[in-house]
């Protein structure tokens, strides 16, 4: 080969090396001062529809303890804010689960909002993938309510029927000891039958009462004749007003039907009359109406009585709940006819209400939904047929007249 040629050949090869190796210099430069970005981590397909229809408060939490998916009820439930997870328990079962990876389940309680309601709640964090974790959070505070409620209605139960029990074996041993005193016995056994109507009347109360708790439906609703239900519940008092010559004034409106049960709603405004006559003065009296107002109907009771103190208003539709235990206990009241009243109206759709004033007696209030009527037929009372007024007569007997 020619020398000349071959210099060129090397000089040329010699300058590639070189333009290579500053190039191969110049990346390795680069790369060291470039910091490779790490990929997010990416909530597994599927995931965040799953979590939509999940009822559980639902929260993907990613490696930094940043929020990367969570569900409607989480937010509502108040666990969420942003892109964080603000219950600090919560946070430290997530934190658990990822450096172990083991699955974890609490109860916990949460403090939300500016009056501290608390709310009990079931908690469980388990590992999504290797970088993930799930939470899932159930709201128990309902079930823990109800379960208060059953124990203190069980507590209530058993002390008010220790009463008329511990009354009828006293009384039963006052019969014996006095054996020999037929007016004495006499006495004691009056006595025993009123402890034992009053434990006979606490019995059926409770049974119906834990009955309509139930939220069963009703069996075989049907038409209701609300001037049937108020003649039923007049009736069911009329001989305890004749005797302390309290006067019960009934004025109705015909046609004014609701869907459901006759019995029921009979035990519900009879429980409400029968207050009323029991904490009113004698010779005093007592209004019940019935009138329709837009879809609803109204049924009112209202008395002349010693009223109720505001303070109670909230709490008398408490089971075993009594403003004035004394009174119950002349009365023979067990403190769940109220409680029984407010379920009756709930499961027909309906509410009450209550105003009262001390010293100016009360008026409570059912509303219902009327039954819608039927094809063909109207809503307004026919003027053949007036509206109907039960008014006692001088003797204390209940009569209907028309109303004007």
């Amino acid at each position: 080969m020619d020398p000349t040629l071959a210099a060129v050949l090397g000089g040329v090869i010699g300058a590639a090396l070189a333009l290579l190796s500053l190039g191969a210099m110049m990346l390795s430069e680069r790369s060291q001062r470039t910091i490779p970005e790490s990929p997010d981590p990416i909530v597994p397909h599927g995931v965040a529809t799953v979590l939509s229809v999940l009822r559980s408060s639902a929260v993907v939490m990613g490696p930094e303890d940043q929020v990367l998916q969570a569900s409607a009820p989480a937010h509502v439930l108040g666990i969420v804010r942003g892109e964080r997870l603000v219950v600090d328990d919560l946070l430290t079962m997530v934190r658990a689960v990822r450096r172990d990876g083991e699955i974890r389940q609490q109860d916990l309680e949460i403090v939300r909002g500016r009056l501290g309601a608390t709310q009990y709640v079931s908690a469980r964090v388990a590992p999504l993938g290797s970088q993930l974790v799930l939470v899932l959070v159930e709201d128990r505070t309902r079930e823990r309510r109800l379960e208060a409620i059953r124990r203190d209605f069980t507590v209530n139960v058993s002390h008010e029927l220790k009463t008329p029990i511990g009354a009828l074996i006293l009384l039963a041993d006052a019969v014996s000891e006095a054996s020999d005193d037929p007016e004495a016995v006499q006495r004691f056994s009056g006595r025993m039958r009123v402890e034992a109507a009053r434990l006979s009347r606490l019995v059926k109360e409770i049974i119906e009462l834990s009955r309509l708790q139930g939220d069963d439906p009703l069996e075989n609703p049907g038409p209701v004749d609300i001037n049937a239900v108020v003649e039923a519940a007049v009736d069911r008092c009329r001989i305890d007003a004749e005797d302390r010559d309290i006067k019960i004034v009934v004025k109705t409106e015909p046609e004014l039907e609701v869907m459901g049960s006759e019995d029921q709603l009979a035990m519900a405004i009879g429980n409400l009359v029968e207050n009323a006559v029991n904490y009113s003065p004698d010779g005093t009296r007592v209004a019940v109406a019935a009138h329709p107002i837009g879809d609803l109907v109204e049924l009112t009771v209202s008395d002349q009585g010693v009223g109720i103190p505001s303070s109670d208003l909230e709490r008398i539709f408490e089971r075993f709940y009594r403003v004035d235990r004394a009174r119950s206990r002349e009365t023979g009241g067990t403190g769940l006819g109220l409680s029984i009243v407010k379920h009756i109206a709930s499961i027909h759709g309906g509410d009450v209400r209550v105003w009262s004033v001390e010293g100016q007696g009360s008026t409570f209030t059912v509303r219902l939904p009327l039954r819608e009527p039927a094809a063909g037929q109207t809503d307004s009372p026919s003027q053949e047929e007036p509206a109907i007024r039960l008014t006692p007569t001088p003797s204390g007997q209940i009569t209907k007249e028309t109303a004007s």
